[in-house]
């Protein structure tokens, strides 16, 4: 601190390195349409490009027709939180054709990912991206038909792992992202009649910021690659994956997957749902408790959290479980202060989210697989139609060439 106060000599640094930034509108191939499960590809297909993917934005538009017959009782349709994340069921991000990252179930994956990440100032702004924790436009509540024109700006960093981690420039590539849309649109809206509303997807767009460097430091740039090598890109990738219809039993044990070391959990988000999925009148965004008692990761022969959590949502004996929750910003993004978006008692009504950081591993083994395994017990037999997910966030390194276009995954 002294040595700071004390620097009266120094001279002003400008950083001109970059001349400007610009975001261009990429749009999808000619005969594009966006029925259910239809693949939308949005190509950038101009290779000599400085582009800053963590940066980019999905614009979407659309109409959402709200008629609420003559009489009716039913509680006017509204969008449902994270909306657009639900308008698709996987979006892919192509690297000179070779696919280095990928989303399934866009809409559980984002929602589960933004509960334990945002803080309270991101959400407010991302709520036009469609993320509202509070929802219902007050317009639907005093007409009986109401045409709502919507158009939401999407950050990828909020739907894909590569996009939040990696914040470097990516240099003569060519990029496509994939968007497969839903089998439908009951996770998008919440209605008590399908016939009180209509749903359109109109637009769907990919804008990207474009980075000009002056001459200096563009030809320093080229110079770097003159010996051919390959750069490398390390990020976190998400993988959800789900157990549905779980037997009406108190004890489960659930083989998620194998991984490679490289590529083995860092985080691992675990989570039930009862009834909700598909189901146009009931909110997706919510998760159940259904009185779970303990949660054990075993990666191999090594198991997470040590002790036991002893939960007990009846007495309100949580503690353990938001302190979980609270601290996976800290220890995922460095922050220096605890940062939840979800009070207790939100917590423990919409999202009671089982966070388990194993980070801290022993990496002197390098080559041996992992064996992802999830034990759970609840106090009470499992409702019926419940479903379990495991949102795992794990490394990936991926090795691009600028000159030859060569892409590899490092596992």
């Amino acid at each position: 601190m002294n040595r700071d106060i004390l620097k009266i000599g120094g001279a002003p640094i400008f950083d001109d390195r970059i001349v400007k930034i610009e975001t261009h509108t990429y749009n999808p191939y000619a005969n594009t349409t966006f029925g259910y499960s239809d693949e939308i590809r949005i190509p950038i297909q101009h290779q000599d490009l400085y582009t800053l993917p963590c940066e980019s934005l999905l614009y979407i538009e659309g109409k959402f027709i709200v008629r609420r017959k003559e009489g009716s009782t039913n509680e006017p349709p509204r969008l449902s939180n994270n909306c657009v994340a639900f308008m698709f069921d996987e979006i892919r991000y192509e690297l000179d054709g070779v696919e280095i990252d990928r989303n399934r179930n866009v809409g559980i994956t984002s929602t589960v990912k933004n509960y334990v990440s945002l803080t309270v100032d991101r959400s407010r702004t991302l709520e036009n991206a469609g993320w509202q924790l509070t929802l219902g436009l007050d317009a639907l509540l005093t007409s009986r038909s109401i045409t709502e024109n919507f158009n939401f700006s999407v950050p990828l960093n909020i739907l894909l792992g590569f996009c939040e981690d990696y914040k470097r420039i990516v240099i003569n590539a060519r990029h496509e992202l994939v968007l497969i849309r839903a089998r439908n649109d009951n996770n998008c809206v919440i209605a008590s009649n399908a016939d009180d509303y209509t749903f359109t997807l109109s637009k769907v767009q990919w804008k990207m910021p474009h980075v000009v460097l002056n001459n200096v430091n563009k030809l320093s740039l080229l110079r770097t690659l003159e010996n051919g090598r390959y750069l490398s890109m390390g990020f976190r990738s998400w993988d959800l994956y789900e157990f549905p219809l779980l037997q009406s039993t108190t004890k489960h044990s659930w083989a998620v997957k194998t991984t490679s070391h490289l590529e083995k959990p860092r985080y691992v988000i675990f989570s039930l749902q009862t009834g909700k999925r598909n189901v146009l009148s009931k909110d997706t965004t919510h998760f159940d408790a259904c009185a779970l008692v303990n949660v054990k990761l075993f990666l191999n022969s090594d198991f997470f959290p040590y002790d036991d959590m002893n939960l007990d949502f009846e007495r309100n004996k949580i503690a353990i479980l938001y302190d979980m929750y609270a601290k996976f910003a800290k220890s995922c993004y460095g922050y220096e202060t605890y940062e939840a978006l979800l009070s207790v008692a939100q917590f423990v009504s919409a999202a009671p989210l089982v966070v388990i950081d194993c980070s801290r591993q022993n990496e002197s083994v390098k080559s041996a697989p992992v064996d992802i395994r999830i034990e759970f017990e609840c106090r009470e037999n499992i409702p019926s139609g419940t479903t379990a997910y495991c949102l795992i966030i794990h490394d990936r390194v991926i090795e691009y060439n600028p000159l030859t276009n060569v892409v590899r995954k490092i596992i």
